[in-house]
């Protein structure tokens, strides 16, 4: 039985593993309230988290939400529209969606992966060069310095964004993310959204070059088959999504080891692999803990409890990734050397991130260099205690302080 009084989940994200384990014990599906006080369902369990994320009668387009046009109207609730009211992979459904990412998806090959290795590792070795700058003793911040940094270069390279549009992408993009902002501050940067992105669009036009940004503009000046809408939503999802996951991913990852020594050791002495450091870390501190929104357009039988049409759901990512009927009763705790089960870090099936490889491959080089170049590597504060982004969504430290030198 699902109680009727709706749970408000916290949109600072201030202990987002603790707030799924108290789903959890509500139930399989929980009635939850998100920022401004949309109503929404959680899923607490793996299963069937993957089912409805599958199942045809789960729509991401707006026009099944029974509430949509309730949001022009209530300023708290325009945050979403930068999530839902927008035209790309994350706000379609059948026809529409396939068209996208059959569209999108070839421009993610193998090929242009690895000829990345090399952007990335430039943009590494540049980063730590300056990390090792820091004076003695003095703390770095991880995010502003290296994970933040990593992913948002590649991503413009990749884009060919050039270097006088990179500082407006990326605070638009951290601004999408942040679920405590005013509906001010969120009408300012929607306005800004619809500045930005096309100017990148009519400079890449005017300097044309081998970047996924010409590939859309090519795919929808020569067979029209992105609208300009499209166009812009569908760039600013593949650059946000393409930088935000790897850059609490690393972060994340950092973060854990670090409170983690002895496992930790293992890693960096060879007894676990930087790969199954990565998973680990995906599944207990997905970049992306919540995901809003899907919509029922019929009303769903699931665990005994009915969504009726129209109503919305949240794809809870760490819920389901903290379930212990999926990965052991010690779900909530990080263990590198775990036998890895499924997670779902990165979405399932079609809706599984196209991006995913290139995150896996950013962190993959990333991680092991940092420990590699700075092997006293630690936290400055010794508790662990630091920052989270001020989401409910992203899931990742604001700021890591860390010290790089000898302690001795």
């Amino acid at each position: 039985m699902v109680s009727a009084e709706r749970v408000a989940l916290d949109p600072f994200g201030t202990d987002l593993p603790g707030e799924s384990r108290r789903l959890r014990d509500l139930g399989p599906l929980v009635l939850v309230e998100l920022a401004g006080g949309i109503p929404a369902w959680a899923v607490t369990r793996h299963d069937l988290l993957k089912e409805l994320v599958l199942n045809p009668l789960v729509s991401k387009d707006k026009q099944h939400w029974r509430l949509w046009e309730e949001v022009g109207g209530r300023p708290e609730w325009m945050w979403i529209a930068g999530w839902i009211g927008v035209r790309n992979m994350l706000s379609t459904y059948g026809a529409d969606h396939r068209r996208l990412r059959k569209l999108i998806a070839p421009s993610f090959t193998a090929r242009r992966s690895k000829a990345l290795q090399p952007v990335i590792e430039r943009i590494i070795a540049e980063l730590l060069d300056d990390m090792a700058a820091t004076p003695p003793g003095q703390p770095v911040d991880l995010r502003s310095a290296y994970a933040h940094p990593l992913p948002m270069r590649v991503i413009c390279e990749l884009f060919g964004v050039p270097e006088h549009m990179r500082t407006d992408m990326a605070e638009i993009m951290e601004a999408v993310m942040d679920t405590t902002a005013t509906p001010e501050a969120t009408a300012a940067n929607l306005q800004r959204i619809a500045t930005v992105l096309p100017a990148l669009v009519a400079y890449k036009r005017e300097h044309p070059g081998d970047d996924l940004t010409t590939e859309l503009i090519e795919a929808r000046d020569q067979g029209d088959r992105l609208s300009d809408d499209e166009l812009r939503d569908t760039l600013l999802l593949l650059i946000a999504a393409g930088h935000e996951t790897t850059v609490n991913l690393i972060g994340n990852a950092v973060h854990a080891l670090l409170t983690h020594p002895e496992q930790l050791r293992r890693v960096l002495a060879g007894e676990i692999t930087w790969e199954a450091a990565v998973e680990e870390t995906l599944r207990w501190a997905p970049s992306i803990a919540n995901l809003p929104l899907r919509f029922a357009i019929e009303d769903i039988e699931i665990a005994g409890t009915r969504i009726p049409a129209g109503d919305a759901i949240i794809t809870t990512y760490l819920a389901a990734n903290h379930d212990p009927a999926q990965h052991g009763e010690d779900a909530d705790r990080f263990d590198v050397a775990r036998d890895q089960a499924e997670h779902l870090a990165f979405g399932v099936g079609v809706h599984r991130c196209i991006g995913a490889p290139l995150a896996r491959q950013e962190a993959l080089t990333a991680l092991p260099a940092l420990f590699a170049r700075f092997p006293h590597l630690r936290l400055a504060e010794p508790s662990g205690e630091a920052p989270h982004v001020p989401s409910f969504i992203a899931h990742g430290w604001s700021e890591l302080p860390l010290l790089l030198d000898d302690p001795s």
